[in-house]
């Protein structure tokens, strides 16, 4: 579904991500961790085009994603709150969001009742704007908007940020259900090992924008590895 070639992105002479091949493949969680500036985020972007490669290319089903948009329509994806419409109100957003993958009222607001208690009675029919929330109902609003249109991939950067442990509980819920229910391959990051370790089928670990160990078999030998390498 998602093939990486060659991909290198720079940032003043400093390497960013350095990624020479990657296959994900359809309906895998894929847990992207690794320590601040391990090059996660960049990852992310480049696959969303949301930056340039300096070299390489990022192919979804087949289709470079530079040339070509038609992935756009089947993908979510939330990395930060810059990605948020902030003189929206969240019923505001999301049906914005909702009439740009052709959904109509009716079902944004059925599929909205599947994230009630994720939301917690804190954001649907709150009559201030997005910019006047916290950090965390931000960032659920942001994960509810990406979810909720029930994309083929889902891509979400540090999603456990900013929420308190009931609502990281709700939130691994959701994203077994989307795998599940729908297939949806998800790419999520973190430097929570455990929240990786949770959700994902696969865990990617990086270093200086190099992905250093790429773990499908999650046996508790590979994991204990991981554990090292954060301990070190």
């Amino acid at each position: 579904m998602i093939q990486i070639n060659n991909l290198l992105k720079t940032f003043n002479k400093n390497t960013a991500v350095d990624i020479p091949s990657l296959t994900i493949n359809k309906g895998e969680v894929v847990g992207f961790i690794g320590n601040n500036g391990a090059g996660k985020t960049t990852t992310f972007r480049l696959i969303l085009d949301l930056l340039q490669t300096d070299t390489g290319n990022v192919f979804i089903n087949g289709v470079d994603v530079v040339k070509n948009e038609d992935w756009k329509s089947y993908t979510g994806s939330f990395i930060d709150s810059n990605f948020l419409i902030d003189f929206f109100t969240p019923q505001e957003y999301f049906t914005f969001t909702g009439k740009v993958y052709r959904l109509n009222a009716n079902e944004v607001k059925e599929r909205l009742t599947k994230f009630e208690k994720f939301m917690n009675g804190e954001i649907l029919n709150e009559k201030k704007h997005i910019r006047h929330f916290s950090s965390g109902n931000r960032q659920k609003i942001g994960i509810v908007a990406a979810m909720m249109i029930q994309p083929e991939i889902l891509i979400l950067d540090e999603p456990f940020n900013f929420l308190d442990p009931s609502s990281q509980i709700e939130m691994k819920q959701l994203l077994q259900w989307l795998n599940t229910q729908f297939g949806t391959t998800v790419l999520i990051s973190s430097h929570n090992l455990n929240y990786i370790h949770d959700v994902s089928s696969r865990i990617l670990l990086m270093e200086k924008g190099v992905i250093i160990k790429d773990v499908i078999n999650k046996s508790a030998e590979n994991i204990a590895d991981i554990y090292q390498y954060f301990n070190q």
